[in-house]
């Protein structure tokens, strides 16, 4: 379940918000680690820290670092107020060792209950959903940069919005974000998809919403046992409070494995039959030769939506955060961000069209 090791930091080296990476001595190997100093501390060199390996010995590419589990010799004060329902009782990622408390957006302590108790709709809100966490800087390219976007970050993925390098990059790009489910360290924190979304439109007031999983996407490369089924389930969420569903496709024809050319399974699993609710599904205009037969599986339920990508390309090289999916970048796997930027597009559309 978990591999332990022990070691001392031998060096601090890059930050980000929420985040420092180590070099730790174990024994006479050095590892790279990382740390969230919300969660363990401030780690300086000389300090010994234990270290959770199992993702960096399975050679994993998104989570690919030994993970600081505590500081044992020098731990981190209380934070400042007791912990109590006044000052937030919101527990994510519960019962594990390393569960946060949270103050939620709509806890009676929260300065945004009373908007929160009043809302039960977004307002017709387009709201982007997408399989992955590397199509968020793509659909932001799509949206351009005069309307207000927000971001609901799902538990899928990484549980700690931290990790997420492309989020510190997008620090003034986005009206904020929102960690839903059992993901955490979010601009806001909320229980469910749904107050998340009524959190991104009231709260933010974003004119469009994203929602993906955070990094490191789960799958095992059946039909069903992937953590990407939710983005059906975000579409319905979408949906029952009034927003408007725009449902980016995973499109690929650079990706080596079979399941994930063309239109990906994740796309006609998540959309074709997790969302009962219809949607716009948006594909690339000019579209890429290897989408149409797929479509049909997408059209009985879904509308499909045509929107031309003249002048993407331009937007998505401009972005002020790399563009990578599974090691690819915009020139190696052009169509999936294109087919992201396209979705971002309509959901701008959209709000111009009332």
């Amino acid at each position: 379940m978990v591999r332990w090791r022990s070691g001392v930091v031998s060096s601090v080296g890059r930050r980000w918000r929420g985040v420092v990476t180590l070099d730790v001595s174990v024994g006479p190997s050095t590892v790279r680690a990382l740390a969230y100093p919300a969660l363990t501390g401030e780690p300086v060199a000389g300090d010994r820290v234990l270290l959770n390996v199992g993702a960096l010995e399975m050679g994993l590419g998104t989570g690919g670092f030994a993970l600081v589990v505590a500081l044992p010799d020098r731990l981190p004060p209380d934070p400042p107020v007791p912990a109590s329902r006044d000052s937030g009782h919101l527990v994510k990622a519960r019962y594990t060792p390393l569960q946060a408390i949270v103050l939620g957006v709509d806890e009676e302590a929260s300065p945004h209950r009373a908007v929160m108790e009043s809302v039960d709709s977004v307002d017709g809100m387009p709201v982007v959903v997408a399989d992955l966490h590397s199509a968020l800087p793509a659909i932001l390219a799509g949206v351009g940069p005069e309307l207000s976007v927000a971001y609901v970050m799902t538990d899928g993925g990484a549980l700690p919005a931290w990790f997420s390098r492309t989020l510190d990059g997008l620090r003034g790009h986005l009206a904020g974000t929102v960690t839903v489910g059992q993901s955490f360290g979010g601009d806001l924190e909320a229980t469910t998809v749904h107050s998340g979304l009524l959190a991104a439109r009231h709260v933010l007031h974003a004119d469009v919403t994203v929602v993906t999983q955070g990094p490191g996407n789960l799958g095992t490369g059946t039909a069903w046992g992937f953590s990407g089924v939710a983005a059906g389930e975000a579409v319905n969420a979408a949906a029952v409070l009034g927003g408007r569903p725009v449902a980016s496709l995973r499109l690929s024809d650079a990706d080596p494995r079979a399941r994930h050319r063309g239109i990906s399974h994740h796309s006609l699993t998540a959309y074709g039959r997790v969302a009962l609710a219809p949607a716009d599904v948006v594909v690339p205009a000019p579209p890429p030769p290897f989408v149409e037969g797929a479509l049909a599986e997408l059209a009985s339920r879904h509308r499909i939506v045509h929107v031309p990508v003249e002048g993407l390309e331009a937007a998505l090289k401009v972005s002020p955060v790399p563009l990578s999916t599974m090691g690819r970048g915009l020139e190696a796997d052009p169509w999936y961000f294109l087919a992201a930027a396209a979705a971002g597009r309509h959901a701008a559309a959209l709000t111009r069209s009332g």
